[in-house]
């Protein structure tokens, strides 16, 4: 049931924050394996009362690696594993355009917030979203979102670029539990 006025929401980035990342791509709910400690993370959010909300580039959709089906396939066994830890993902977001298709949706573009914040009725400036690609950090701050990166994915390789685009003051932490315990719920 969407909230009116939420005060406390996540945004999280999917492949390499919640799940393995591939150079590959994610093809299948048999691909789809969490990173350890990140579904217990999504479950102290929750009950802490916080949303949790989920946006994703999803290009392999545009480049026929897999079709709309097979993700939300995947998107079952994210929920459903969060759900069985007694966590709630409230909405996953995705962009299935590729990065010539000349979209607002795809980060670092905002539509994906804008998306979440008609959904499920909240305002998203000045929370946190979590990230771990150049992408998601610089799509947090052009919405005046909390950039926030993990070093799970491709974390390691983002924090070297951070300083040079503008974002040296981004909290890191090495995984989503770490995110949540000491940042979030700290």
């Amino acid at each position: 049931m969407p909230a009116t006025n939420h005060d406390k929401i996540v945004v999280l980035d999917r492949d390499g924050v919640i799940n393995q990342d591939s150079p590959d791509y994610i093809k299948s709910a048999d691909e789809w394996l969490p990173i350890p400690r990140s579904i217990e993370a999504i479950a102290q959010l929750h009950q802490a009362g916080f949303l949790v909300a989920v946006a994703t580039n999803q290009s392999g959709l545009a480049r026929d690696y897999f079709d709309a089906f097979t993700l939300a396939q995947i998107h079952q066994k994210l929920a459903m594993t969060v759900e069985a830890a007694g966590g709630l993902v409230s909405g996953i977001f995705y962009c299935p355009h590729g990065p010539d298709d000349g979209c607002t949706c795809r980060k670092p573009g905002v539509g994906l917030l804008q998306q979440i914040e008609a959904e499920l009725r909240v305002s998203l400036p000045g929370h946190c979203f979590i990230g771990d690609s150049l992408r998601d950090l610089q799509c947090a701050r052009d919405y005046a979102m909390q950039p926030v990166l993990v070093l799970s994915g491709n974390g390691i390789k983002t924090r070297e670029q951070l300083a040079e685009n503008r974002l040296g003051d981004t909290p890191v932490f090495a995984d989503l539990l770490d995110a949540v315990q000491q940042h979030i719920l700290a």
